[in-house]
């Protein structure tokens, strides 16, 4: 069975906070780490996962993104909190201090 996940990340300063939705968090990290000059996440240095959920239903998944979109950033950063208080980079701790381990080519795939 597959596992969908909605993630929120930011950057260094924490002004900009990224919702999205993947199945497979891992591999959207390297993505967003290794993404284009013009994507979101490079233009606005966003490279910190600082929250996620899990759900077996891409459908709940997607629900839940769109319901933390049409939050207030007030109340998303108190969703951030309790998971995450200090606001640390959760992919280091969730795969390796080395993201990027993943090539390209086994991220699409």
């Amino acid at each position: 069975m597959k596992t969908f996940y909605v993630y929120m990340m930011t950057n260094r300063s924490r002004v900009v906070l990224y919702t999205g939705v993947t199945n497979s968090l891992e591999r959207r990290l390297w993505f967003h780490r290794n993404a284009g000059l013009r994507s979101f996440t490079k233009r606005y240095k966003v490279d910190r996962l600082v929250y996620y959920e899990s759900f077996s239903d891409a459908h709940d998944a997607i629900s839940r993104e769109k319901e933390i979109k049409g939050w207030r950033r007030e109340k998303k950063n108190d969703l951030v909190r309790t998971l995450n208080p200090r606001w640390k980079d959760l992919g280091k701790e969730l795969f390796d201090p080395n993201i990027g381990k993943v090539t390209r080519r086994e991220c699409c795939e």
